[in-house]
């Protein structure tokens, strides 16, 4: 397994080690004694699978206290952009914007912690696998609107089909306006 960081701490890029022969191929996609490696607080207890059209962009998402979410996310079929946005009380990288493609093909993960908002846009039809360290509680979501002006986001996709939810998410700026988030401890 190769874990690549992100210059943003406690994000990491993680590129499973893939066993290749004539009948296909293996990997280990996730095992307790990961979880070390990664300082997630809390054990990852709900899977969630979506399936997204070529197009498709959902987000960004965010899970407030005290049903924050760390998650581990990656594609088992197709090639998403996935986009985090630091929103971590007291973070020196508060408000900072990470991308990567996650591609079946490739099989990379991303490994998001607690505290930040999450999104990807579809760049093939894709289904999205990940894991949560908390209960999703729909009380407690918020998120960004995927066209922030403050965070200009290149979604890599022209005319992106969006929830009705997602249109409607409030930006960083209003968040923050609204005493949702804090960038200081």
């Amino acid at each position: 397994m190769e874990i690549r960081s992100t210059g943003i701490e406690g994000l990491y890029e993680v590129i499973p080690h893939t066993y290749l022969d004539n009948r296909g191929w293996f990997l280990e996609f996730f095992k307790t004694t990961f979880l070390p490696d990664f300082e997630l607080i809390n054990p990852l207890v709900q899977d969630n699978l979506s399936f997204s059209k070529r197009g498709v962009v959902r987000g960004l998402h965010l899970q407030l206290e005290p049903f924050t979410q760390a998650k581990i996310v990656s594609v088992l079929q197709g090639k998403v952009l996935d986009v985090v946005v630091d929103l971590r009380k007291g973070s020196t990288s508060f408000g900072k914007v990470y991308s990567c493609i996650l591609d079946s093909e490739k099989h990379n993960l991303l490994v998001i912690p607690e505290g930040f908002a999450h999104g990807f846009s579809a760049l093939a039809d894709s289904l999205f696998f990940y894991k949560c360290s908390n209960l999703y509680n729909p009380k407690f979501e918020t998120g960004i609107v995927w066209n922030d002006p403050q965070l200009k986001i290149d979604w890599k996709i022209e005319n992106p089909i969006l929830s009705e939810k997602d249109q409607h998410l409030p930006t960083l700026e209003e968040l923050l306006r609204k005493s949702l988030i804090s960038p200081k401890a």
